[in-house]
């Protein structure tokens, strides 16, 4: 009996074991809005990628809460004199998670590949660079081909972060199926429009300020659903809760609300010259763009679909910017739009508006299809779900469309990729020449008030060109539950996931 009573305590010994441990595992349940895109910085393009990024991918430089650059895995930087060469010195003891360590010939092996990937994204955001040395294991030198401002910043973000040299060569063009970088949480599922699972690292350098032992992303693009399943307990976070469910999060003792000022943009992409697609009035002819503008009132947007929460404006930089321009937001004028459909032949304009498939974007556009239907547009509104959208971007396959970018801290990340002749982003392929030498010149120059006359040019041609018509900022908002702590906002949108734990 005394046996029997033993095996019995040891039993019970190892159950209580069993449940501690199920007691302190912490997953944490995240809610997009959207499913992510191609899980390799190079390649991605999308939002929400970047807040998968931020739990999977460190970067060289990281981007604080006042939007100052502070060390990630470089952990210090300068400059020469006349700002052509930067000097990183590397975080030590670092390894990704596949065991590669991190130093100096990773960080070569990842710049070069985002300038030489055929279909990297990030060309544009260091395309300063010359040539990279390998100094020794910690310190690398990039010599750039002329000054260029907007590096660090290009650095804080998927340029800068650094994936496996090892595992980018064993899994090629399939990479981002099996993403390997050297972040908190390491890659371990997914599976398309339900979840993406990230798993602790045990060897990552920062681990003390982990508290999670797992993240698991859920694409919802409904808002009012995903804000259902934070109350109902099943999402710990929402990204971009909906301006309409703010005083519901409020109002909730279970629930809290935190917000930051975005750096980023919403507005309607106009294809210029992208393939056939841009065979129409709206891409080929100014005039009618302008008419198109017109006949929006972008404070009618900000109520009716924000409840006044975000920033009406026609600019890509937000008025926090010191480079915003001091220029009025056009007032709505239908018969002026009318005159300018006259002025170009026409009296109606077939326009086909591409939009994700959330009713936020959907709400947008039925707003603008009722707007500029008044002056004799006839807008077709076609949904998608979020990366085909941006397949379809990508290969030209629209006329317009209703696009939003989540903003950089340098204001070269709100404009070369989509507006130079060469930009990686530049789904419309709009082209001109004095609008791209302005940007050349603002990424050459560290002087504020040179980089300032620039943007005000760039700025002026925008608004007479409208090769996109910039319609708000918006707010970023969080819900959460009660039960997570540490959560920090951050005006990049980010979720970062330092020192974030679950009661």
């Amino acid at each position: 009996m005394s046996l029997s009573f033993k095996r019995c305590g040891l039993i019970l010994a190892g159950t209580a074991a069993l449940f501690t441990k199920v007691a302190i595992a912490q997953t944490l349940t995240i809610g997009l809005a959207e499913d992510p895109d191609m899980l390799d910085p190079d390649r991605g393009r999308s939002y929400v990628g970047r807040v998968v990024f931020t739990g999977m991918c460190d970067k060289l430089i990281d981007v604080g809460a006042k939007l100052d650059l502070v060390p990630q895995l470089a952990t210090q930087w300068s400059w020469n004199d006349d700002q052509t060469v930067l000097t990183m010195n590397l975080r030590q003891g670092v390894q990704f998670q596949d065991g590669t360590p991190f130093d100096a010939d990773a960080v070569k092996y990842n710049l070069e590949r985002s300038l030489n990937l055929p279909d990297s994204n990030r060309k544009n955001e260091i395309s300063a660079i010359d040539h990279i040395e390998v100094v020794d294991a910690h310190t690398v030198k990039l010599y750039l081909k002329s000054p260029f401002a907007p590096l660090l910043a290009a650095l804080s973000d998927r340029a800068g972060m650094m994936i496996s040299p090892t595992a980018a060569e064993k899994e090629g063009a399939d990479f981002s199926r099996h993403p390997v970088c050297s972040g908190p949480f390491e890659f371990d599922q997914r599976v398309a429009q339900d979840k993406i699972v990230l798993k602790q690292f045990p060897e990552y350098w920062n681990k003390d300020a982990i508290h999670l032992d797992e993240v698991v992303y859920r694409p919802i693009p409904d808002a009012t659903v995903r804000l259902a399943n934070l109350q109902a307990g099943q999402l710990d976070i929402i990204d971009r809760a909906a301006t309409a469910d703010l005083e519901r999060i409020r109002g909730d003792s279970d629930l809290k609300l935190e917000s930051a000022v975005s750096l980023g943009y919403s507005g309607i992409t106009i294809n210029i010259d992208h393939g056939p697609q841009a065979d129409n009035l709206l891409g080929q002819d100014p005039r009618v763009r302008e008419a198109f503008e017109l006949a929006i009132d972008r404070s009618i947007i900000n109520q009716v679909a924000f409840d006044g929460e975000f920033t009406p404006d026609n600019q890509p930089l937000s008025p926090d910017s010191p480079y915003h321009l001091d220029r009025p937001l056009p007032a709505r004028d239908v018969e002026h739009a009318k005159a300018l459909l006259k002025e170009a032949g026409v009296d109606h304009v077939d326009v086909e508006l591409m939009v994700t498939n959330n009713p936020d974007s959907m709400r947008v556009a039925q707003i603008i299809q009722s707007m500029v239907g008044e002056a004799g547009f006839n807008v077709k509104i076609t949904a998608s779900e979020f990366a085909s959208m941006l397949d379809r971007y990508s290969s030209g396959d629209f006329q317009a469309g209703l696009l939003s970018w989540s903003g950089r801290a340098d204001p070269d990340g709100n404009l070369y990729a989509f507006l130079a002749c060469d930009g990686t982003l530049n789904d419309g392929k709009y082209c001109n020449s004095d609008l791209d030498s302005q940007l050349k010149v603002a990424r050459r120059s560290n002087d504020m008030a040179e980089r300032q006359k620039a943007y005000t040019a760039v700025g002026d041609i925008l608004l007479e060109d409208r090769p996109i018509l910039y319609l708000y900022h918006p707010n970023w908002f969080w819900g959460l539950s009660s039960r997570v702590h540490g959560f920090k906002p951050y005006p990049d949108g980010m979720i970062r996931l330092e020192d974030v734990s679950l009661d």
